[in-house]
């Protein structure tokens, strides 16, 4: 067999070109402790503060502790196939969640991975979780109206896209109702909504989900869950991971909706994790960076300048109080981040009025910037007779003889009252809020008996959408002489022939 040198030759050569030396270099440590989520690890000298890691069963972690002679890192997801003596590599890598269309209408763990039964996911796109917030010079004031469908917030604790707006109150009095409202409400506005479930209990978070499909708000929804079952890192990590979700929108210039129901038990999945790292505990036992650990996630929720897109992340932290002590550590310092708070008070909500918004200790900080021209008109005289009503309760409690002034007053307070109380999962319209409020502060309903209140509003409001008028108002947003006078018609209108006292 004859061989034909100058082949072989040639093919050596282009293999030889062709041949590219590929090292992985990787820093390999030992595991020398194990348990409860964490792990303490010897030998990764180069370990970065926040790395990932990778685990010898396959399971991750990230770095949370540089000691002098061993690291103190997180375990996300199983730690129980970790043993003492398996081996570590670094990644060097941060923590990345994927991000793009395909996480939109999912259930997902704080990794990303499905939880809803479906596919994985198929984007190739990730985004680092924990990330420098904008700076001042790349956001705008927040002037564009979040619309939460619910009467009392829209009309006195307005909300804008890029507001950071604490739910706080006990438990079960309708903070996450508050929530999911907000979430129904943006169906057709655009909005892409991201609702993070800390330490909620797996039935709860599939009851939500079930009420979102119902009400056709999963399309533009993603859920984002870290059960009370999960381990604390999962808890810890999950409302970054659902920000670095929605920031991927937000710097694609569309408007978005964080929900972080709740933040207290994510700052008790880090105080577990941080006494279990042996860091040095403060008050009612957090670590020295508790605030940072909600500062540093708050102040990603902006509005994003006009040269970037105009893009916004608006936020809707909850923070479960005990027995209304809003003076507690937690509760401070979120109140100090947020730009205005709803508090929701137990006593309001077992009599019936519901949502139970206190309205004297609740405050929006951005205020009239964030309401529509025609909500702003009307809003503040409903404000003032709210607070004028809640002055003069007190005083009619006490059995003393009434001026007809001060009557006429407690009686339109307690038909507001009325007035402001909602069904779940039932947002209202900015025109019809609008119509119904003008109706009551105006005194179209001081004749109405309170118990009345209700079906006056639905009667009217089913009259009043087949006027011109309304249209007008829905476009406009705005109550000009033109819209005021067409309204004031149809009210005198309904009164005199649709009504039946």
């Amino acid at each position: 067999m004859a061989i034909n040198v100058a082949e072989i030759t040639s093919v050596l050569k282009r293999e030889i070109e062709a041949y590219e030396q590929k090292l992985q270099v990787a820093d390999v440590g030992t595991v020398i402790e194990v348990g409860d989520g964490i792990a303490r690890i010897y030998g990764l000298q180069n370990a970065m503060a926040g790395e990932l890691l990778e685990f010898q069963s396959g399971a991750m972690g990230q770095v949370f502790n540089l000691e002098e002679d061993a690291i103190g890192a997180v375990v996300f997801g199983d730690y129980l196939n970790i043993k003492e003596g398996d081996t570590v590599k670094t990644t060097g890598r941060l923590l990345e969640v994927p991000v793009g269309e395909a996480v939109m209408g999912r259930v997902l763990n704080p990794l990303g991975q499905p939880l809803d039964g479906g596919p994985a996911l198929t984007t190739t796109e990730t985004r680092k979780i924990d990330i420098i917030a904008p700076g001042i010079a790349e956001r705008q004031p927040v002037k564009e109206p979040l619309q939460t469908g619910i009467k009392a917030i829209d009309s006195m604790i307005p909300i804008g896209r890029g507001q950071r707006e604490l739910i706080i109150g006990d438990r079960k009095t309708g903070k996450t109702a508050i929530a999911i409202d907000t979430i129904i409400a943006q169906k057709g506005t655009g909005v892409k909504c991201f609702y993070i479930a800390v330490g909620q209990k797996e039935s709860t978070v599939a009851g939500i989900v079930e009420t979102l499909k119902a009400n056709g708000a999963m399309d533009y929804t993603t859920v984002i869950v870290a059960a009370a079952s999960d381990s604390a890192p999962l808890q810890y990590i999950a409302p970054y991971a659902g920000t670095a979700m929605a920031e991927y929108f937000m710097w694609k210039g569309e408007a978005t909706l964080c929900v972080y129901d709740d933040l207290s038990k994510q700052a008790a999945a880090y105080r577990q994790l941080s006494l279990l790292l042996r860091r040095p505990p403060g008050r009612e036992a957090y670590p020295g960076d508790v605030f940072y650990l909600h500062s540093r996630l708050l102040e990603r929720a902006c509005k994003l300048s006009a040269d970037l897109g105009g893009g916004s992340l608006t936020a809707l932290p909850i923070i479960e109080t005990q027995e209304g002590e809003v003076s507690a550590y937690i509760p401070t310092n979120v109140i100090s981040i947020t730009d205005g708070q709803i508090y929701l008070e137990p006593e309001l909500f077992f009599s019936g009025v519901r949502p139970a918004i206190n309205v004297g200790v609740s405050v929006s900080r951005v205020g009239g910037n964030a309401q529509t021209k025609a909500m702003k008109k009307i809003a503040g005289s409903l404000r003032l007779d709210l607070a004028a009503y809640r002055e003069l309760e007190a005083f009619a409690q006490l059995g003393t003889e009434l001026d007809p002034a001060t009557q006429r007053q407690l009686d339109r307070g307690a038909r507001l009252v009325e007035l402001l109380k909602q069904p779940q999962f039932k947002p209202m319209s900015v025109a019809d809020q609008v119509s119904v409020i003008y109706a009551a502060t105006k005194g179209y309903m001081d004749d109405v008996p309170v118990s009345r209140i209700s079906e006056f509003q639905d009667s009217f409001l089913a009259y009043f959408a087949g006027n011109p008028t309304y249209a007008q108002l829905a476009d406009k947003k705005e109550l000009t002489d033109e819209i005021e006078s067409g309204l004031k018609k149809a009210l005198e209108e309904f009164k005199a022939r649709i009504w039946k006292k």
